[in-house]
This record gives structure tokens, sequence and C-alpha cells, in this order.
């Protein structure tokens, strides 16, 4: 599985993983990388950030490959421009977006879709988001986002009221949709069964990528499925307990301290064997 390193791809989650405490990737990461990529290894990135929000990190980057996006509801090659695979919310995501928002109107709340962010509750957690994200996002009533398309819904709230809307949403029995926790203050409704994981499934369908081994790199409740999908799945000594208990590798440092170099280092030493 490991015996040359040109067949293997890492896959890191951004925040809390590749990721520090402000928002930078660490030196020690960055040469780790650096050396992964010129001994012929493959990185790059699955994110719930949308293509447009993660523009700002592609000069940080300078990622050759296609990139996990959406928290797996799209697969986007920047190189080409194009979006490989889209697996887009069912219509009746907007009438569930309506009765939640009306069941806890605190809620904040954006619709991501291929050709951009439109939020349609501007509160002050969405606006953190928003911050997070460094985009400008388009400002619209939910009755006038168009129909299709929509990749995913993020709700922003109190912490306290995304653990609310958590067990909300399971007694609603939403079909067709599935809920994520992404952080502690963002709830996404994705469609059903999709996810990092799922999208790692893809993504080893893609033109060329059949034969290759898939490494991965998560520390919160959406990378749970890509951890567990990959042929070798990890996380920081940061993650959260949900997470260590499915991943393969349960590595010494937090992504302040260079987890993901830490992995490479694993890799290396495993394909040199």
């Amino acid at each position: 599985m490991f015996e040359d390193i040109s067949k293997v791809v890492l896959l890191s989650d951004m925040d809390g993983t590749l990721l520090d405490s402000h928002k930078q990737i660490t030196d020690t990461d960055r040469r780790a990388i650096e050396r992964f990529t010129a001994m012929g290894g493959h990185f790059t990135v699955a994110t719930g950030r949308t293509i447009q929000s993660f523009d700002q990190y592609r000069s940080m980057l300078e990622l050759k490959y296609p990139i996990i996006m959406y928290n797996g509801a799209a697969i986007h090659d920047y190189i080409s421009g194009k979006t490989l695979y889209t697996h887009p919310l069912p219509l009746e995501a907007k009438a569930y977006t309506r009765e939640l928002l009306e069941l806890m109107p605190q809620a904040g709340g954006e619709v991501l879709k291929a050709e951009g962010t439109f939020v349609f509750s501007n509160t002050d957690y969405q606006q953190l988001h928003t911050k997070l994200c460094n985009i400008v996002p388009n400002y619209a009533e939910l009755s006038d986002i168009a129909d299709g398309g929509w990749l995913k819904v993020l709700f922003s709230l109190a912490p306290e009221d995304v653990d609310y809307m958590q067990i909300l949403v399971k007694k609603q029995a939403y079909e067709g949709v599935d809920f994520v926790k992404s952080s502690d203050i963002f709830l996404e409704m994705l469609p059903k069964g999709v996810s990092k994981g799922s999208a790692l499934a893809q993504y080893r369908k893609l033109e060329g990528m059949e034969d290759f081994t898939f490494v991965s790199i998560g520390d919160f409740d959406n990378d749970i499925e890509m951890i567990v999908e990959a042929d070798l799945g990890a996380c920081p000594a940061n993650a959260e307990d949900s997470v260590k208990a499915k991943a393969d590798l349960v590595l010494t440092r937090t992504n302040d301290e260079g987890a993901v170099a830490e992995l490479i280092e694993h890799i290396t030493e495993r394909c040199s064997k």
C-alpha cells in the first residue's frame, strides 16, 4: 500500500488541522508538505469552504490536485477551472430551511452554491462566519434564492443553540438530507449520505486516481467519514474524542505544533520500508 510515495495522496482538513489557531499554516507543516511533494507525493485538502472562499488559500498552498469542497458536496479542480463532481441538496431543502428558521429565528444562515454564497439571516454569528471566510456574500431573502444547485446550508448559532438544533432536526426527520456539526457554532445541512468520506470515494474514481493510496487527516465530526474511508485515517492531538475513536493513527502533535508534518513523517517512513 505504501510501496511508492508517488502513489500516495494526502487529504487534509483545513480548520483545526492544517490551519493553526491563527488560521495560518505553520512553517513546520509548510516545509513538510514541500518535502512530501518534492518526493512525488500528492497533497490536497478536504474542506467545508466554497470555491470562492477557498481562493484566498490557493497562493498559500499552490495545490495541483482537485479539492474536496462544501464538506463533500463537490470536488473542484482549480487548475482546469472545472468542478468535477457535485451532489446538490434536494429541492425540499428550502422548505426545511424555512421551517428551521421559524423554529429558531435566532439562527444565522447561508445557502452555498457553486456560483456563490447567499446569506438569508445575517446575525452576529453569521457575520463572524463571513469574516472567517473572508468573502463578500450575496444578501437575499430565503424565498428569493433560486432553487436548485444548493450544495449545503450552513446555520450559525451560539454553541448551546447548535446542540438544540441537532436535537430538533432529529425530531423533524427530514428526508433526503443529513446534518453535521462542523464547529461549536456551525451546523450544516448536506445532501443525504454526502460527506468528505463520500467525496473521497468519488475521488478514487477520478481519471488516473484509481490505484492510489489515500491518507486523510481531520479533527472534527465532519471529518470522521473521510478518516474511515481513507486507507489510513489520522487525526491531530487536538481532535475531538469522537474523531480519535475512529482514527487509525492519533498523532502526538496538535494543529499548532505541526500535526500534518508528523503524519508526513509517518508516511515517508512507511514508504521507505
